[in-house]
């Protein structure tokens, strides 16, 4: 930037950008004259250089001529704004077209009025606001479920009524698309969990307790746990960004125009279609899990895979499979549940298509945690 002295002037940058023109009236007193455009392209690349210029070339009581100002936008308002400090010069003399925007800055409240309580108090408004939150979203889902029952055996009287293609895509797309994945993951945890298991069981002599470990383990809490994180993960959030797609592109209101409910064409063949599909995914991610355990066992351990198979249905009573599968099935549903839920409640635009898919996968994790744990407590006499 160039700056020419005019006698007793002083002309602070070059046309055809922002102008500072800083001069002495008669009486002593200091004049700011601004010229020329002062919007955000033209103060942009120069907006802390002339925050600089003006505070150094104007005194506390200087005089303000804004009226030889081409262009002012809200970004040009602000800066001169910060250089007062927040408060409108005495003397100041601008155009009628730029007075609303000073007029607009003084009405925004002062930074310093927020008071140390306030900071306090706003983690338990957070809280709050989470729990009542929490609470608006179970009442929600108890809701949907209601409705889910009712129609279901209002349907059970005429079952031709169901939307039995809709349940079949479900269960192809939630059950046999997810075979592969399963199936990887599943033995691959099998493999680790016996390389692990049997170094320790090594040391204490116990080698052939790596069955007990790995049947128990696998069929009764690794097995439905896997199979329904990755369902969480992989269905639940589909269901939900289809859902929410639909609501994007106002077909969910076009379902309901036509008489179609929500409840029975979307949410009903997405639970069914989880709650059968995800029980026979439990299952097989059992066999691919134990398979790997077998193959772990007999590379860390030497143990036959004919010892392995004759002792697993000795020392892992049956009904820690059933449990395993009814678990898989109360997952299934559950995950369902939360996914329609919070695709019902997306609104027609893609932020909230983005939050509400994260959502529904980390509430439909932690529902089934919390669900593992109430079968945990409810049957642990079972099957030891």
């Amino acid at each position: 930037m160039g700056a020419s002295v005019m006698s007793d002037d002083v002309v602070i940058g070059e046309s055809p950008g922002p102008l500072i023109r800083a001069r002495r009236d008669p009486d002593g007193s200091a004049r700011m004259e601004l010229r020329g455009p002062w919007d955000i392209r033209s103060i942009r690349t120069r907006a802390g250089v002339l925050r600089e210029q003006l505070g150094a070339s104007s005194g506390h009581a200087a005089r303000w001529d804004l009226t030889g100002i081409a262009d002012l936008d809200a970004a040009g308002a602000a800066l001169l704004w910060q250089v007062w400090q927040r408060r409108r010069p005495a003397v100041l003399a601008l155009k009628p077209e730029h007075e609303w925007m000073f007029d607009a800055l003084a009405a925004l409240p002062a930074g310093e009025l927020l008071r140390p309580a306030r900071d306090m108090a706003l983690p338990l408004l957070r809280i709050g606001g989470a729990v009542l939150a929490l609470a608006d979203h179970a009442v929600a889902m108890v809701t949907l479920l209601g409705a889910v029952v009712l129609d279901a055996l209002r349907l059970l009287r005429t079952p031709q009524a169901l939307p039995w293609r809709e349940i079949s895509a479900n269960i192809y797309r939630t059950g046999t698309q997810a075979m592969p994945i399963t199936a990887l993951v599943g033995l691959l945890i099998g493999i680790v969990l016996s390389y692990l298991s049997g170094e320790q069981l090594h040391n204490f002599g116990a080698d052939s307790y790596i069955v007990n470990i790995m049947g128990i383990g696998i069929l009764r809490e690794l097995g439905p746990l896997l199979a329904a994180i990755l369902n969480a993960g992989r269905s639940g959030s589909s269901m939900t960004a289809q859902i929410g797609v639909m609501r994007v592109t106002q077909e969910l209101d076009a379902m309901t125009v036509m008489g179609l409910p929500h409840t029975v064409w979307l949410v009903l063949p997405k639970m069914i279609g989880q709650f059968v599909a995800l029980p026979l995914i439990v299952v097989w991610t059992d066999i691919m899990a134990l398979i790997g355990g077998m193959l772990g066992a007999y590379w860390q351990l030497g143990l036959g895979y004919d010892q392995f198979l004759q002792r697993l249905p000795q020392v892992v009573p049956l009904a820690n499979l059933w449990l395993g599968v009814g678990k898989g099935a109360v997952f299934g549903a559950l995950i369902a549940l939360v996914a329609c839920h919070f695709g019902l409640r997306i609104q027609p635009d893609t932020e909230s298509l983005r939050r509400g898919t994260t959502q529904a996968v980390v509430t439909a994790i932690t529902v089934v945690l919390l669900a593992d744990a109430g079968f945990a407590v409810l049957f642990s006499d079972v099957g030891m």
